[in-house]
């Protein structure tokens, strides 16, 4: 099984630090980076070769591989996006299709977490080929990528739902097991096709849709944030330094 991590994306809410810089290379504890966090997390459940999925600024990434391999005790492959600032990134995660069939514990490039989650969705039973980990714990409101459930699996994934309707947060964190390779690929391909905008949790509607199984791991109570605006930078720095 691979790691594998979104980090494409421009993060225009975060300027000025991304403008020369991807949002998986803004600092949040010294000099360690929000891709430096994933990479840690990735290599302390020993998935020490690494798929990251690059874009925006990608010549900073490529410049930074080696110290970030040596540093982290990993091996990076770089996937590049060559569309990351024009689509969304259901496109982003399908550029990295030719690896789902390894199997694959992918993070979002801009999600400050603690290794309890890889932690969770690792020792999770495989009761289907997809597995999100999600906070049923967190306070909900417009932003976040919301989930509801029927029986237990997968139903609806979208920011455009009610919070009081949903059963919790999606954190941008999927172990994706090699048998469902075919499937998710396709899956993403209908999805960018119909609207290049749509994020690769559309792709998981997709699938739903298609009569899949996705389970759902609950990370319990977690200290997490998705990066998107500086108001979010300043709770990732409050918190990365305590992991």
């Amino acid at each position: 099984m691979l790691g594998m991590v979104l980090a494409a994306g421009a993060g225009r809410r975060l300027r000025p630090y991304t403008d020369t810089l991807p949002k998986a290379l803004v600092p949040v504890d010294g000099e360690t980076t929000i891709l430096d966090i994933a990479l840690r997390n990735l290599a302390a459940v020993d998935l020490r070769d690494v798929v990251v999925i690059v874009g925006y600024q990608a010549q900073a990434v490529h410049d930074r591989q080696a110290d970030l391999e040596r540093r982290h005790g990993v091996k990076l492959t770089l996937v590049h996006n060559d569309k990351a600032e024009e689509w969304n990134n259901a496109y982003s995660l399908w550029c990295a299709r030719d690896h789902f069939a390894q199997g694959a514990l992918l993070v979002n490039g801009d999600t400050v977490h603690p290794v309890s989650v890889e932690e969770t969705l690792l020792s999770a039973e495989a009761t289907s080929d997809i597995l999100l980990a999600v906070d049923d714990v967190k306070a909900l409101a417009d932003e976040e990528m919301k989930v509801t459930l029927d029986g237990g699996s997968l139903k609806r994934i979208t920011k455009l739902m009610d919070p009081a309707e949903a059963y919790g947060e999606y954190i941008g964190a999927t172990l994706i097991r090699p048998g469902a390779a075919e499937r998710l690929a396709d899956a993403l391909r209908a999805t960018f096709e119909r609207d290049p905008q749509l994020y690769y949790e559309d792709g998981y509607q997709e699938m739903v849709g298609r009569g899949e199984k996705i389970s759902v791991a609950p990370i319990g109570k977690v200290d997490w944030v998705e990066v998107d605006n500086h108001d979010d930078l300043t709770k990732a720095r409050e918190i990365a330094c305590r992991y």
